[in-house]
């Protein structure tokens, strides 16, 4: 399987785009819907406005035992009734960067607890963790979450924890793109 991924914000795609909100930052300019691909895409396609691009990597932060625990209790991507998804594009400050591995690791286990309270929220909400710093994208983390409609309240406590710990001190860029799956008018004509 590909690692890498393309997030194509335009006219068509499996999933509809409820809202796009920049938290931090600057915005995303709104779409109607995004095309999530497991390519690497090269070249924007004619009915879209953005593209965000990164791949699945090594785990940079987390020790054996959480990364144990989390493949225990963390659900698959795609389940059928996980038809609400939000994109969260992040990029942190050069401050952080300059920051050596263990230094980082300390703010986002040790203060923010990241690991533990992402747990606190499965397996009610999927999600993939995807790189993009080192790919010379204008984000450096692109995380997609899945989850059914009884875990969106769910979900926006974990948001609320997440961004009010320690580790969020250091983001100077965030965008939050709400989505639902939903059939395009294509893909309802094919099935006919």
């Amino acid at each position: 399987m590909n690692n890498r991924y393309s997030f194509i914000g335009g006219n068509s795609g499996t999933w509809q785009v409820v809202d796009v909100r920049g938290v931090f930052g600057a915005n995303l300019e709104l779409v109607d819907r995004v095309n999530v691909v497991n390519d690497d895409v090269k070249k924007l396609p004619l009915d879209s406005s953005w593209i965000l691009q990164g791949f699945s990597s090594n785990v940079r932060y987390a020790m054996h035992d959480e990364v144990s625990a989390l493949k225990a209790i963390q659900p698959v991507l795609n389940r059928s009734e996980a038809i609400c998804a939000v994109l969260i594009p992040i990029k942190k400050s050069l401050q952080w960067w300059e920051m050596a591995q263990d230094e980082r690791r300390a703010i986002f286990e040790e203060e923010s607890h990241h690991t533990a309270v992402g747990m606190d929220y499965l397996p009610g909400v999927a999600r993939r963790l995807l790189h993009c710093r080192d790919i010379g994208e204008p984000f450096d983390f692109l995380t997609w979450f899945e989850f059914a409609p009884e875990h969106t309240q769910a979900f926006d406590e974990l948001l609320v924890r997440m961004r009010s710990s320690k580790e969020w001190d250091y983001v100077e860029r965030e965008v939050e793109v709400r989505l639902e799956r939903r059939d395009s008018p294509k893909e309802r004509l094919r099935q006919r």
